[in-house]
């Protein structure tokens, strides 16, 4: 039994090293994916030896400051200062940042997450089509508690990176949300609070 749970120990660590390398190094940024990606890879077929998301995160973490200690924080900051100019913007509806951009995690290939606090979200699809920019509009839950909520969400493309727009009810603005039942509590981040994230730009350096 003790040599079993070893095995498992170490699938674990190997499947976390190996999930944390595909999305490093191929832009994935869905963490069950990558851990089934490196599941197959390594040949595991046992799911119970399947790392949680924040043993794969920690490898990330660690992969990036060994191998991309240069350009991925250049990377995260781009991000960060295309979500704070739509978050900005966006004000009139309280943006929040989410996800990986604001975790600092984001790949090449990433999504800005922004939620928004409106009084109806029909005021954010009026005010994205009076400004001509084009989305699409899909429906998902998000999570308070065990309390499941319905959510609008919009993507779109903003300075040409992808973003998705959660349209919440402010109620919910200051409730912990969840992508999940089970999941932990989405970070968020405001815009005085991104702004405060960002590094001092170089001299002579301009958003391409």
């Amino acid at each position: 039994m003790a040599r079993r749970s070893n095995r498992q120990t170490d699938m674990r660590a190997r499947i976390a090293a190996t999930a944390a390398r595909i999305m490093a190094e191929d832009g994935v940024d869905d963490f069950a994916l990558a851990k089934r990606k490196a599941a197959r890879q390594l040949g595991a077929a046992d799911t119970h030896a399947l790392p949680r998301n924040d043993e794969v995160e920690a490898e990330l973490r660690a992969y990036r400051a060994l191998y991309q200690a240069d350009e991925h924080p250049e990377l995260v900051d781009e991000l960060r200062r295309v979500a704070l100019g739509a978050m900005e913007t966006l004000e009139q509806f309280n943006p929040y940042l989410t996800g990986p951009v604001l975790s600092g995690l984001a790949g090449p290939y990433a999504e800005i997450d922004l939620q928004l606090f409106p009084d109806s979200a029909k005021e954010v699809e009026i005010f994205l089509l009076d400004r001509r920019i084009p989305f699409k509009t899909s429906e998902a839950r998000r999570y308070s508690g065990d309390r499941a909520r319905s959510t609008s969400l919009i993507s779109l493309t903003w300075e040409g990176v992808p973003m998705r727009l959660s349209v919440l009810d402010p109620r919910d603005e200051r409730v912990a949300l969840k992508t999940s039942e089970a999941g932990r509590a989405m970070e968020r981040a405001g815009i005085s609070e991104v702004s405060a994230l960002l590094r001092p730009q170089k001299p002579g350096k301009s958003r391409q």
